[in-house]
C-alpha cells in the first residue's frame, strides 16, 4: 500500500483531522483510493490506458465501494466506525447518478474513512483495510 501513495509532508493529528468537514475527508479519500487502484492496475495489469480506466471505474464507484465497506466493516475499530458514520451521514449537495442513495452514502463514508486514515499518516492501517476490501466474499469465490 505505502508504495503507491505519496507521503504527506505534514500529517495531521487525529484531533486536527476530526475538525475537517466530512465532505473534505471524502474528497481526499476518493483521490487516495483512485490513485491506489490506478497505480496497482498500471503495475499489475496489461492493457491500454482505456482498458485500465474501465477496470478502475469498476472498482471506484458507489456500488463497489459499498461492497468494499461491507467487507471491511467487521475489521473496523470503534473509532473508525464512528468516522465512517460521520462521513456517511453528512449532508452533502451531491447525489448518486448510477447508484442507490444508500450505496452513495456508504461510499461517501468509506471515502471519508480513507481520507482520515491517509491524512493522519495511518498508511499501514489503510493498507490492511483495503486488503480486506479486496478479499472475495464467500459467495463470490
Amino acid at each position: 500500500m505505502n508504495g503507491f501513495l505519496p507521503k504527506l509532508s505534514c500529517v495531521l493529528s487525529e484531533k486536527q483531522a476530526r475538525l475537517l468537514p466530512p465532505q473534505v475527508l471524502s474528497f481526499v479519500g476518493d483521490s487516495v483510493q483512485t490513485l491506489f487502484v490506478r497505480a496497482e492496475l498500471a503495475v499489475n495489469t496489461l492493457g491500454s490506458a482505456g482498458t485500465l480506466h474501465k477496470k478502475a471505474s469498476a472498482v471506484i464507484n458507489a456500488t463497489s465501494q459499498a461492497i468494499t465497506l461491507q467487507k471491511i466493516r467487521p475489521h473496523l475499530t470503534e473509532d473508525e466506525e464512528n468516522i465512517f458514520k460521520r462521513c456517511r451521514n453528512s449532508k452533502g449537495e451531491n447525489h448518486a447518478k448510477n447508484a442507490s442513495v444508500t450505496d452513495y452514502k456508504t461510499a461517501s463514508g468509506l471515502e471519508g474513512l480513507i481520507g482520515f486514515l491517509y491524512l493522519t499518516g495511518a498508511s499501514e492501517r489503510l493498507g490492511e483495510l483495503l486488503a480486506h476490501g479486496n478479499e472475495p466474499k464467500e459467495n463470490e469465490e
